[in-house]
Formats: structure tokens, C-alpha cells, sequence
């Protein structure tokens, strides 16, 4: 428990340091164009990255059919801009019902 509470505070602390030197080296630092175009997305990736391991491992193995079928309904409710609450109880209905019929 102590090794985690550990890693949890130097991951803030480092996203904080992070995010601090932005603001702090912003006319410091000459990026180059092609490096200014990949920001954005290079702050997408890991998040996407977290997101897809958690949609579809449990316990280091593929957790199953269900929770990729919710997450892919919450992905097509998000693109057609639905509000967050349906959303929300689509996927979880959805994985819920699949679960229920017997689709691990």
C-alpha cells in the first residue's frame, strides 16, 4: 500500500512539474512546426491508450466481449453528441444485458 500511495504522489508530482513548464518555458523555447502540430495529439495518446487497456483487459487478460460492446455504444452516443447521462446508462445497460445473456 505504501509503494503505491509513493508512485500515486510522484505521478502528480511530476504532472504538476510538467504542467507548471509549460507556462514557464513557453517563450523560453522555440518549438519547431512540425512538433507544435503533434501536441495536442500527443496528449490524446496516452489517454486513449489508458482507456482501451481499460475496456478491454481485467486482471491482465481480456475481460470479455461485454464491456468493449458498452464502451463501442458509449463511442457512437458520443460522436452523435448525446448528452453524458444517456450515455452513461447506455453502455453500462448494455454491458449489463450482454452479461446477463450469458456473454462474458
Amino acid at each position: 500500500m505504501t509503494t503505491m500511495v509513493l508512485a500515486v504522489a510522484a505521478l502528480a508530482i511530476g504532472t504538476y512539474i510538467t504542467r507548471l513548464a509549460g507556462p514557464l518555458l513557453y517563450h523560453r523555447l522555440t518549438l519547431p512546426a512540425a512538433v507544435v502540430r503533434l501536441l495536442p495529439i500527443m496528449a490524446a495518446v496516452p489517454l486513449t491508450a489508458l482507456c482501451v487497456t481499460g475496456a478491454l483487459t481485467e486482471a491482465g487478460s481480456f475481460a470479455g466481449w461485454a464491456r468493449p460492446a458498452g464502451v463501442a455504444v458509449a463511442l457512437v452516443l458520443a460522436l452523435r453528441r448525446t448528452s453524458f447521462a444517456v450515455i452513461v446508462i447506455a453502455a453500462a445497460g448494455t454491458t449489463a444485458l450482454l452479461r446477463l445473456c450469458g456473454v462474458p
